[in-house]
């Protein structure tokens, strides 16, 4: 059947039916859009892309460039957990090596040192709720490096990244790093955004992780004594500094911002019917302003 890889739109196939092209979703679970869908919705200017998915009647609400392939940032990490929950055991313990000594200038730490060790449960919940770049690096390591019976490596897990990426649908994305810092090569899209945030929440845990406002925990040091891990939410929804609309319940989500990827923040979140919705915006200019259009996007939930 007609379908190209690596055409502008994922996870779909055009097929001509006497002379008529219709679309359809290679899983039928799916949301789907060829391209921008905004009547009657928000005027988001100062975003780069934004979509919303009603993922029960499988409708697309709203989609504004949900094709662009744009940087992520710490979205990233959504698919970084997707690979770790499905070739790690949450019970799995991970010594960090000298990687973890992320100095790009800006970026968020949970602080984990060289020698320290950490389950990837520990590990998951410092990636999705700190966003942790050092954590990421541990759990690509640790993962790649149970499956290989070996020393893993951050280039073996990127691999299972984006191996993971073309069998859910997700064909216009690619992944260099598991942290989401900038590099080229590195990109999405807001659509594959939402296929991949929809597959990890397959797993119980991740689930569980994105809807705790804060997490404590205690693993252990190089030296064998104990290191305590205190941390809040980065999505501020969670945390009550900002408010959806009155009919909606965020259930939880993941932030992201780096200066090239401006500010971004994928969600999942409820109507008051219990109807799930996934929400996904891209590169808006401060997070001020992405709290206020994720807003005004979530006002389109009846």
């Amino acid at each position: 059947m007609p379908y190209e890889q690596q055409g502008s739109v994922s996870s779909y196939q055009l097929i001509n039916i006497a002379n008529r092209e219709t679309i359809e979703p290679f899983a039928k679970d799916l949301c789907v859009t060829a391209g921008d869908v905004t009547a009657g919705g928000p005027d988001l200017q100062q975003v780069g892309a934004a979509a919303l998915f009603d993922t029960k009647d499988l409708n697309t609400l709203y989609a504004k460039n949900a094709h662009n392939q744009m940087n992520p940032a710490s979205l990233t990490k959504v698919m970084t957990a997707l690979v770790a929950l499905k070739y790690g055991s949450p019970d799995d313990i991970y010594t960090a090596s000298e990687n973890v000594l992320v100095t790009e200038s800006g970026a968020v730490l949970a602080g984990i040192k060289p020698g320290d060790r950490m389950t990837l449960d520990q590990a998951v919940h410092a990636l999705l709720i700190a966003s942790g770049n050092d954590v990421a690096i541990l759990i690509a390591e640790g993962v790649s490096g149970n499956l290989n019976g070996g020393a893993g490596s951050v280039e073996a897990f990127v691999e299972l990244m984006n191996q993971e990426a073309q069998e859910i649908g997700a064909t216009n994305c690619h992944f260099m790093n598991p942290n989401g810092l900038t590099e080229e090569g590195h990109y999405v899209t807001a659509y594959d955004l939402y296929l991949i945030f929809q597959e990890a929440l397959k797993y119980e845990l991740f689930n569980q992780i994105i809807q705790m406002s804060s997490y404590s925990t205690v693993y252990t040091a190089a030296d064998g004594s104990e290191k305590t891990l205190e941390i809040e939410n980065s999505n501020l929804f969670l945390r009550g500094t900002y408010e959806p609309p009155a009919n909606v319940t965020v259930v939880g989500g993941k932030t992201g911002t780096t200066s090239a990827a401006g500010h971004c923040l994928i969600l999942l979140s409820r109507s008051s019917s219990g109807t799930p919705y996934i929400s996904v915006i891209l590169k808006d200019e401060s997070r001020e302003g992405l709290y206020g259009d994720m807003g005004e996007l979530l006002g389109i939930i009846k």
